[in-house]
């Protein structure tokens, strides 16, 4: 038998399955409504080689890609697998993209197939031909969409099983080298076309081996995730943590705020991560009793505001580890009870930093130890940092200009050492002069018993003032209640300070979100223009 490569995740999954076969490493759970997949090594490793042949026979090669359209099943991580026993490069793409933005991604990369879960299916049909890379179209049935072989055939699309009933390959299937391609990672493209950031089968390897000491997990941890396995934190600190360290983990195939304590209670899993749109959305459901009964042990946050920081671990009865990061490197943490509130911490050891400003010149300390500026990362032996977005040389170059990793984030370091997240650089709200922590009217908001969930945004402000915004409070009522938002300015202004009070609020039926939950403003500027009826302002 062939011996894959240790840091592939090919061989990781090959070692595993010869040394603990039987270990149920993955749980997609089933919501209610379906019964639960799982994944034993063995079973990854098996259905791995068999998918892989089955892909092989098909036409796919080493180096090709294969776009994904699919929310987290169990079948996403076994064609990681086979991908890696085949050399294919995964291109996982959020299933609700569609349109001109699917033409891009999957044209941008050279997609040759396409397998998308039977909720994704027409949206990729109906942009197939024009993607001229794009040779098969491969379908999976789900529960949530009508797909038989015959209707897959129809829409020219091969059913999946097909494809995985095996048998694998009698001949050794090529496999991956640790510097070839596991996926490309797409950036959310809030601030334009995203980009696929290129990561290894060692990034990935060697990062997830390395986050049981940075976290804290332990061996008799469970972990759980309801983020999409088509972002980096899903990836790496849920599933691949999961698989390379044979800590087993939970995923849901999508978040859900209303019952993500009782999956942590069914499954009795430790811990979770959260980013930031998520935190306050889940401080917004109305408290209940059993709130602090669960058996989270800690949560690791990117991302979870001051503001209720303290109150969200008391309400939960949890520990916060708070880190920042980006899939393209750069790490910090606060471990629990270490450092203060608010703090996204200290890097890793093995980083250097520095804070700049626009110039790129070091930010100095003011009168009072502290200093601002644009947060960048290298190696501490003066190696430069290597960032690879697939087929854009100039993107990749800016990012590391000068050899240090440009994370394009506003951060503050206090006179210990500590660092906190202020802005994504560019994008703060500043009102008559003063910088708006958005999180202080968020908590106010998501603590109102008739919202279910709130994201607070600006605009450019109607004075005219450059750099002058106007705050924005998107908000979504609670099905079974009628919103009084003169009601909700009013508790705004009795609690948060003139500044801070929105000049307008929004309600929506939902917020839309990033695959990673992440709040798209752009969509919000053009509702509030679109929709003036669900615009309001306060009447005084």
């Amino acid at each position: 038998m062939r011996r894959h490569d240790p840091l592939t995740l090919a061989g990781v999954i090959q070692h595993q399955a010869e040394t603990c076969p039987d270990f149920t490493v993955l749980t997609v759970e089933g919501a209610g409504v379906r019964a639960d997949e799982t994944r034993t090594f063995a079973q990854l490793w098996e259905q791995g080689q068999c998918l892989a042949s089955g892909l092989h026979r098909l036409g796919l090669r080493p180096g090709d890609k294969l776009g994904t359209l699919l929310a987290n099943h169990a079948e996403f991580v076994d064609l990681m697998v086979a991908g890696s026993l085949l050399d294919l490069t995964l291109v996982p793409i959020d299933p609700r993209t569609k349109g001109d933005k699917l033409v891009y991604m999957l044209a941008s990369v050279g997609c040759k197939a396409v397998v998308a879960g039977n909720y994704a299916l027409a949206e990729v049909s109906a942009v197939r031909a024009q993607i001229a890379s794009l040779q098969w179209l491969i379908g999976l049935p789900t529960d949530e969409g009508k797909a038989t072989a015959e209707q897959l055939r129809a829409m020219d699309a091969i059913p999946y099983a097909e494809l995985a009933a095996g048998p694998a390959q009698p001949e050794p299937l090529p496999g991956a080298s640790p510097d070839s391609a596991l996926e490309l990672i797409y950036t959310s493209g809030t601030t334009g076309d995203p980009k696929g950031i290129v990561m290894t089968h060692r990034r990935y390897v060697e990062t997830a081996r390395s986050l049981p000491a940075f976290f804290g997990f332990q061996t008799d941890d469970r972990l759980y995730s309801g983020l999409s396995l088509t972002h980096a934190n899903a990836q790496l600190i849920t599933l691949g943590t999961a698989l390379v360290n044979a800590i087993p983990c939970v995923l849901s195939r999508r978040f859900s705020k209303s019952r993500l304590w009782d999956i942590t209670r069914q499954y009795g899993c430790t811990n979770f991560t959260l980013l930031g749109g998520m935190t306050t959305a889940i401080y917004a459901e109305s408290p209940k009793a059993n709130d602090s009964a669960n058996p989270v042990r800690s949560i690791i946050s990117a991302g979870m505001p001051a503001a209720i920081w303290e109150d969200f671990a008391r309400r939960f009865d949890v520990r916060l580890y708070e880190f920042y990061g980006a899939a393209e490197g750069g790490l910090t943490g606060n471990p629990p009870g270490v450092g203060p509130v608010g703090s996204i911490g200290k890097p890793v050891a093995s980083l250097d930093y520095r804070l700049v400003n626009d110039a790129g010149e070091d930010v100095a300390k003011d009168s009072h130890g502290e200093r601002v500026g644009e947060l960048l990362f290298r190696p501490k032996d003066g190696t430069p940092f290597r960032v690879e977005y697939h087929g854009n040389p100039e993107a990749s170059a800016r990012k590391c200009a000068g050899g240090w990793l440009h994370m394009g984030d506003e951060v503050r370091e206090d006179r210990d050492g500590w660092l906190y997240f202020v802005c994504r650089k560019g994008s703060g709200i500043r009102r008559n002069g003063d910088f708006i922590n958005s999180a202080f009217i968020e908590k106010v908001i998501a603590e109102q018993p008739e919202i279910d969930d709130v994201y607070v945004y600006g605009i450019p402000s109607a004075n005219g003032v450059p750099g002058e915004k106007d705050v924005v409070a998107a908000v979504v009522p609670r099905q079974t209640v009628s919103l009084d938002v003169q009601a909700l300015y009013r508790i705004c202004r009795a609690r948060l300070e003139a500044n801070f009070v929105p000049s307008h609020i929004q309600v929506l039926q939902q917020i839309p979100k990033t695959a990673s939950e992440k709040p798209l403003e752009r969509f919000l500027v053009e509702a509030l223009a679109s929709n003036p009826e669900g615009v309001h302002r306060e009447m005084r």
